[in-house]
């Protein structure tokens, strides 16, 4: 598995596959767990029955997440939401894939990948409520603050990577992006010293087709973003996004094998946002309704549900257990953020720097002051 960088002599190991991973079919029926694929039969292990029922009950709950943030923004509760619908098993097998330890760095359409993470959906969306830059502790959860500018988290990552493993600790950093951060020169710039640092990172690109209203064939000439990767010396696959078990079996092959000393890898999750940019946003002018239609046909969680109940891994129990999990979860959300927050100004002063200078110690103790006669 593992290649020394300018040891290798073929590109073929580094090349993606000629075809995206996948395990299950579109239905999830017709072909339960085929651990080969493609012209260049690279295999990958095939991800336990618990840790698909936990990414089902995880999809499941994330995407009714996602309903009730959208439900909120157009109420006025949220500034705006991004939506993940229809890219659950990317945010999800991300998110399962990483140890507690590890760390994740997110754009502003993960939410989905933050609660599976365990981060209070409150704390989740406080970024969106304009009430914080980070509603939660990133220390903490090892999860970086949601990044809006494409790609420019990509670097983070792989510095922390690397940092980390100087320190002798064994943690892999996972970067979230879409296709859009691919265009972006911070991306190819943390790719390059990736490579170059053979960094413990793992690159997952959420093709979902648009860069807000840019397809992808204006965006890239190249077969697959995945290719992207070899000109950096990363390692590159790409997988079928909407099959929770390969994007599962494949994260977690990247991230061990990184976690290993096999250096960064580029994934490229092949996925559609069925839903607008954000609730701001009309799809219909710049997409056709048949092509999302296309795309409800492949929706990740009846692929995986259909898949665990031909194998009798998941019953009708089962089924209404998640779902009824997944109300309570938005009804609890819902209640929590109808309450309007309670806002400290003096926390304007909080995570600016670790030793705060003589004027923000005086600014602070001004408005303190100032707080207290009024």
């Amino acid at each position: 598995m593992h290649t020394t960088a300018g040891n290798w002599t073929e590109p073929a190991p580094w090349l993606p596959s000629q075809v995206p991973v996948s395990l299950l079919s579109t239905n999830g029926n017709a072909r339960q767990f085929d651990t080969t694929h493609g012209p260049q039969e690279r295999t990958y292990p095939e991800p336990s029955p618990e840790s698909l029922l936990e990414a089902y009950r995880k999809m499941v709950l994330g995407r009714r997440f996602d309903e009730q943030a959208t439900a909120l923004a157009r109420q006025g509760r949220l500034a705006v939401h991004p939506s993940s619908l229809g890219q659950e098993a990317c945010q999800v097998g991300a998110a399962l894939a990483l140890r507690a330890t590890d760390w994740l760095f997110p754009t502003y359409r993960d939410c989905v990948a933050l609660v599976s993470r365990g981060i209070d959906p409150v704390e989740a969306l406080t970024l969106l409520r304009g009430d914080a830059h980070c509603g939660y502790d990133p220390v903490r959860h090892r999860t970086a603050p949601q990044c809006t500018p494409l790609a420019t988290h990509a670097a983070h990552a792989t510095g922390l990577a690397h940092g980390e493993r100087l320190k002798g600790a064994d943690t892999v950093a996972l970067a979230l992006v879409g296709d859009g951060a691919t265009s972006e020169g911070d991306f190819h710039e943390a790719l390059n010293l990736a490579g170059v640092l053979r960094a413990p990172v793992v690159f997952l690109v959420q093709n979902n087709r648009y860069a807000i209203s840019v397809p992808l064939s204006a965006q890239c000439a190249a077969p697959s973003l995945a290719y992207k990767g070899i000109g950096y010396g990363v390692r590159s696959e790409q997988v079928d996004g909407n099959d929770a078990a390969a994007v599962l079996a494949v994260l977690t092959t990247a991230v061990e094998d990184a976690r290993e000393g096999g250096g960064p890898w580029l994934v490229e999750a092949h996925t559609y946002r069925l839903a607008p940019h954000t609730s701001a946003d009309d799809p219909s002018r710049y997409r056709p309704a048949e092509e999302a239609e296309h795309w409800r046909g492949r929706d990740p969680i009846t692929r995986l549900e259909s898949a665990l109940r031909a194998r009798d891994l998941l019953t009708e129990d089962g089924i209404a257990a998640a779902a009824a999990e997944a109300e309570g979860y938005a009804a609890d959300l819902r209640t929590r953020l109808a309450e309007d927050p309670a806002l400290d100004p003096l926390a304007l002063f909080d995570h600016v720097f670790s030793a705060p200078p003589a004027q923000l110690t005086a600014q602070r103790a001004a408005l303190r002051t100032e707080l207290e006669e009024h």
